[in-house]
């Protein structure tokens, strides 16, 4: 295992960066149910360049908050847009967003651990699809280093 592995390690690197480059970072979380806002938080000088995060667990606060379309929200579109919501309802300058099944029952035609990952900012919006396994905390711990992991890396191209 290496500190990247660590979602404490990656939220502290996050943290560095964004405060480099004086930007504000925002989360918009389903299935993590906050674990990621927990972590930024939890990092050194957060309240410097952690917007905040919405936990949109409910699909009708997705759609109401966050201004997703309505419909199934275990899906890259779903993802997508609550990370473009999230940032414009937060003034932040890149937000990641995650939503997915975490079990332990199949949603939406998906599995569990079926996980979409979203990044939105003024680079543009990405999002990828993931499959973790495990029980529902497994699968919310997966999703959180993968979201901070990911947020990470945009960073560093920006």
């Amino acid at each position: 295992m290496t500190d990247t592995d660590l979602p404490e390690v990656v939220a502290e690197r996050i943290g560095r960066t964004a405060m480099a480059q004086g930007v504000q970072v925002a989360v918009a979380e389903s299935v993590t149910s906050g674990a990621i806002a927990c972590r930024l938080g939890a990092a050194a000088d957060s309240s410097a360049w952690f917007a905040g995060g919405v936990v949109a667990y409910a699909a009708e606060t997705k759609f109401r908050v966050l201004k997703v379309d309505p419909g199934p929200v275990a899906n890259a579109r779903c993802a997508v847009q609550m990370a473009r919501g999230c940032a414009e309802l937060l003034g932040a300058d890149i937000a990641v967003a995650v939503t997915g099944v975490g079990g332990p029952d199949p949603e939406e035609g998906h599995p569990p651990g079926t996980v979409y990952v979203a990044l939105s900012s003024s680079a543009g919006e990405v999002v990828d699809q993931h499959k973790f396994d495990g029980d529902p905390s497994e699968i919310v711990a997966q999703a959180t280093l993968t979201a901070l992991q990911a947020l990470l890396s945009s960073l560093n191209k920006e």
